[in-house]
């Protein structure tokens, strides 16, 4: 139904975006198990085990996204974009997810258990979650939240992601995507790594 066709794409983005924590909480539980030790004694790239987690976490994001697409289809939901803009839904998101994945990388080093990260992060992505178009068309909400609700990151990737689903994508939401997923990374990514290298 109608519903299906609204909600379906914005549980993909919550389902691969609360995954994204958990690269936080696995370099923490690395380093608190003392792996990460092991791997700086190793004549390897330093930061190549933290690059290759995040990769490897992408491929997870995939997996989840790929899940719920196929629960969807299973429920009745059939995407007016065909299977190529499914794929392009998909990708927006892991590209997003792997942005987002750089900021509990940095918590990830920056907090002293697994929980703290576990906690942290899902303080910062529940708040922004529910305060998005996941669950419901921002133009029955309060103005004042209505007008939160259109310019959350989280929002806008689900916009896109819908819009691309059914043929009708923006490229200005797309481009925000990007921009917001590159903004992440650019300023994470360094200091994830530097922080690494330092630890």
């Amino acid at each position: 139904g109608a519903y299906l066709d609204y909600i379906l794409p914005g549980i993909l983005v919550m389902s691969v975006l609360f995954t994204t924590v958990y690269s936080g909480v696995a370099l923490n539980t690395d380093l608190t198990k003392g792996v990460v030790d092991r791997f700086r004694s190793l004549p390897i790239w330093r930061p190549a085990p933290l690059v290759g987690s995040l990769l490897g976490d992408s491929v997870r994001y995939l997996v989840a996204g790929t899940v719920i697409i196929v629960l969807g289809v299973a429920l009745g939901y059939r995407p007016e974009a065909g299977v190529v803009g499914v794929l392009a839904a998909l990708a927006l998101v892991v590209v997003f997810a792997f942005g987002l994945s750089w900021v509990f990388t940095t918590l990830g080093l920056l907090l002293r258990t697994p929980n703290a990260v576990m906690n942290a992060g899902f303080m910062g992505i529940f708040p922004l979650t529910f305060l998005s178009n996941v669950f419901v068309d921002p133009a029955t909400l309060p103005a004042a939240l209505e007008a939160f609700v259109n310019v959350n990151p989280i929002s806008i990737l689900a916009n896109a992601s819908r819009g691309l689903m059914e043929g009708t994508a923006s490229a200005a939401d797309i481009g925000i995507v990007f921009a917001t997923a590159a903004v992440l990374t650019a300023v994470f990514a360094p200091l994830t790594t530097r922080l690494y290298r330092r630890g």
